[in-house]
């Protein structure tokens, strides 16, 4: 104890904290100070990053959206050197827009007739198409048909699996009987090597199934979020239009039917494709929800065989299987999906309500049902309370044009009332909230689809008359919802 409390025991303890303080501010200055790795939570369904956690995203107000992602530093890209130029595949200058150099776009043929309608003419060189549908319906197949006739067609095509092996690829090529020796493959889900990859080999045209099983070296998240798919989407567009090749991206779709991904994945690219129908159906429906190069809405009807998909050439048979006989409600609309005019059996059901009445429509919109029938009651005198509704579009075809309200109309009156349209009636036209008969666009070329496949009678309306009669055929032009529910009673007695 008393060398404890003793003058060098003092001493040597107070310079060894002065030494083991000066070794620790050395250290400080030494030393950088490691910053702590940050995080963010992320709504998966718009993207939106807030600072911290949540039931509920402020943007889009989806519900436990939010995933914590950690900020990682950023990885020295390896296919952004080799790439020059901005988004858009052009260095950023400022010019005046008639200085701007026009050159018509160079259209490439897939084979498939339906396919090139559905694209505006041909696959243009340097786009990026999206195409999304249900698990089944058939993606993968009509890809794998396109590059398989465009790499005979001397056109050379890659078609790079991320969900497939090459060996099942391999099998489902040789169960559709395509030419294999010239269509190259590779399995890969990396972007940057799949971009190291197009780079060396320049093909036309290059397949990529699917978009949610890519990923960038640039992102530590796993496959398939907001922030890959997004990034891939972006590096994959910049190269398509930098390198000139077209690249088609598959794409998976929610339960509510809606593209999986950002909202902004759509925005990227140039053209997006949905599949419609059921995958348990003999058809197929692909329809351009987005196209820069050709016309929006346009539709391409394909048959499923045991040897892929195949086109067909006159859908308007294919809607008008009928009866032999005349049934109560039941009618032909002239539709017109994007440039072609589409003739579809229209059929309503109305029945006693035992209980709360139902309003059911399929391939219509249901609030647009719900309308219609207001509007019939008001100004067409049918009353459809208590009696349960139920619409269908025969073939599993969307309408999404306000040209099928006649039709749906008259349909449902014909139901209620037992009384069974003639079959060669064909109608069109849009009933405003008044009663009215509203004109709908492309007058001219829905008459002659319908003349074309042997209809005498054709309920339009008065803004969309023909200047000049046509021989053989009987035109009944309506102003108001009552003349034309009067006029098809009429074709009914006398049929």
């Amino acid at each position: 104890m008393t060398f404890l409390h003793s003058a060098p025991f003092y001493r040597c303890f107070l310079t060894f904290c002065s030494v083991s303080y000066l070794l620790s501010s050395v250290s400080k200055f030494s030393k950088p100070n490691k910053k702590k790795k940050k995080s963010v939570y992320r709504c998966e369904q718009c993207g939106a990053e807030h600072p911290r956690g949540g039931g509920q995203c402020n943007e889009c107000g989806e519900w436990n959206s939010l995933v914590e992602v950690r900020i990682e530093p950023t990885v020295s890209h390896r296919a952004l050197p080799k790439m020059g130029g901005g988004y858009a595949g052009q260095a950023a200058h400022v010019t005046t827009l008639n200085q701007v150099s026009v050159s018509h776009e160079t259209r490439l043929p897939t084979g498939i007739g339906e396919f090139d309608r559905v694209l505006g003419g041909g696959l243009v060189t340097g786009s990026v198409v999206l195409i999304g549908g249900d698990p089944g319906i058939g993606k993968s197949t009509i890809l794998l048909q396109t590059a398989a006739h465009m790499a005979s067609a001397k056109n050379a095509a890659l078609y790079v699996t991320g969900e497939e092996s090459l060996s099942q690829v391999a099998l489902r090529a040789n169960r559709l009987d395509l030419p294999t020796d010239k269509l190259q493959v590779m399995a890969e889900t990396c972007v940057e090597r799949i971009c190291e990859t197009l780079a060396q080999l320049r093909p036309a045209v290059a397949i990529l199934d699917s978009i949610q099983t890519l990923y960038t070296e640039t992102l530590q998240s796993a496959p398939g979020g907001v922030s890959q798919i997004r990034e891939s989407a972006a590096l994959l567009t910049r190269f398509a239009k930098n390198s000139g090749t077209a690249l088609f991206l598959v794409g998976h779709v929610t339960k509510e039917g809606a593209l999986a991904g950002p909202r902004v994945l759509e925005h990227m690219v140039d053209c997006v494709l949905y599949f419609e129908g059921q995958s348990d159906s003999r058809y197929r429906m692909i329809r351009a929800v987005k196209n820069r190069f050709g016309a929006v809405n346009e539709l391409g009807v394909f048959g499923m065989t045991d040897k892929g998909l195949k086109e067909v050439a006159n859908p308007s048979a294919i809607f008008l299987s009928r009866y032999d006989e005349a049934i109560p409600g039941s009618v032909v609309m002239i539709s017109r999906e994007g440039t072609r005019p589409l003739l579809v059996e229209v059929q309503a059901l109305v029945d006693d309500a035992h209980g709360q009445p139902r309003r059911v429509a399929l391939g219509l919109e249901q609030n647009r049902l719900n309308m219609l029938l207001a509007v019939m009651h008001r100004h067409g005198g049918v009353q459809t309370s208590g009696q349960d509704v139920y619409v269908n579009v025969v073939g599993g075809l969307k309408i999404t044009e306000t040209g099928s309200d006649l039709a749906v109309l008259l349909a449902c009156a014909s139901s209620l009332r037992g009384k069974a349209l003639p079959q060669h009636l064909a109608v069109f036209g849009e009933v405003g909230l008044s009663g009215e008969i509203r004109p709908v666009p492309n007058g001219q070329e829905r008459l002659k689809e319908a003349i074309k496949h042997g209809f005498t009678h054709i309920i339009v309306p008065r803004g969309n008359a023909p200047q000049k009669a046509i021989a053989g055929i009987t035109i009944i032009t309506v102003a108001r919802l009552h003349e034309a529910l009067t006029e098809a009673m009429q074709l009914s007695d006398e049929s």
